[in-house]
């Protein structure tokens, strides 16, 4: 597979080189690395040509770097019947900076682009119809960004007495808890309620 591999990469990068930026084989996978201008080109490409063939369109997921300058790394993942192989398409993007939407290419990538814009916020230019997917309509932020806070921002319940779903700012309420952090193997420094009944 790894032969097949490096052959295709050999193919793509002579056959395109001023689409693909890197190539590399990792984890059983082709990964390329492209440019957002050029992301509908390379798929298109990888689509239509004979000798690639990935007609099945797997997955678009996001990954966070806050760090850097271009946040985010929009991933898709496509699969080759005929040639039995998968190849993973990568690209950076900015956390204000816009990819084109992939739909024309392969209509199934428009839920996909829906929950990368709802968890993520990277936004798909072009999408038909660029919503959330995943949260509530009202929801603020995007769960997934590591600059996320763990709690949220508001929690929802159903109030019984007003007939409706009421939003809410988070309250924590573990006053009553430490976390010290401890491995469990290293014991902790306090007696934890109950354990007063253990024999010693």
């Amino acid at each position: 597979m790894t032969e097949a591999l490096n052959e295709l990469s050999t193919y793509l990068r002579e056959t395109r080189p001023n689409l693909i930026a890197d190539a590399e084989i990792a984890f059983g996978e082709l990964t390329l690395t492209v440019e957002p201008s050029s992301i509908i080109e390379v798929l298109t490409l990888l689509r239509d040509d004979p000798r690639c063939g990935f007609i099945s369109f797997i997955d678009i997921c996001g990954v966070d770097y806050p760090a850097r300058e271009k946040r985010f790394d929009v991933v898709y993942h496509l699969l080759s019947p005929r040639l039995n192989a998968r190849v993973r398409v990568k690209m950076m993007a900015a956390e204000d900076e816009a990819v084109p939407s992939v739909c024309g290419v392969y209509p199934g990538a428009d839920w996909f682009e829906r929950e990368a814009w709802d968890m993520y916020g990277i936004i798909f230019d072009g999408h038909p119809d660029l919503r959330r997917i995943l949260t509530d309509y009202g929801f603020e932020g995007h769960p997934l960004r590591k600059d996320f806070p763990l709690t949220g921002f508001v929690e929802v319940r159903y109030d019984d007495s007003a007939k409706r779903v009421v939003y809410e700012p988070v309250e924590l309420r573990q006053e009553f808890r430490n976390f010290d952090f401890l491995s469990p193997w290293e014991g902790t420094d306090y007696v934890l309620p109950g354990d007063e009944k253990a024999k010693a």
